[in-house]
């Protein structure tokens, strides 16, 4: 079992930067994919940004393109999100997940694909 601890939300100025942590702990069996997803009042989860295990391919939601940057740092068991030029509309609660994978160079944009999820950080940002 894989447990996810997620740390870095708060309020932030609109234009502001905040960077998202993800620290996993407990028995790996596998290598894993990671994924950042986040959640409006009103909204269903949605990706922001995904992965892969190597570190060498990712994705980021349209939404995010060119302000939020995912990265991870595997001897450290972490992934990150940095997130620049917060916007309003960028409040939500946001989570980072891990999809049990065997190739190192794939992930999922699909939240039904991950295996473990993080409790959800809230990020508010004032305009």
């Amino acid at each position: 079992q894989v447990q996810l601890v997620e740390s870095g939300g708060g309020l932030v100025q609109a234009g502001g930067s905040l960077r998202l942590s993800c620290t996993a702990s407990g028995r790996t069996f596998s290598m894993y994919a990671m994924g950042w997803f986040r959640q409006a009042p009103g909204k269903e989860r949605e990706i922001v940004a995904a992965i892969t295990w190597s570190g060498g391919s990712t994705y980021s939601a349209d939404s995010v393109k060119g302000r939020f940057t995912i990265s991870r740092d595997n001897a450290k068991n972490t992934g990150y999100l940095q997130m620049n030029s917060l916007k309003p509309e960028d409040t939500a609660v946001y989570y980072c997940a891990a999809q049990k994978i065997i190739y190192s160079n794939r992930y999922s944009n699909d939240l039904n694909e991950y295996d473990y999820w993080g409790q959800g950080t809230q990020v508010t940002v004032s305009s």
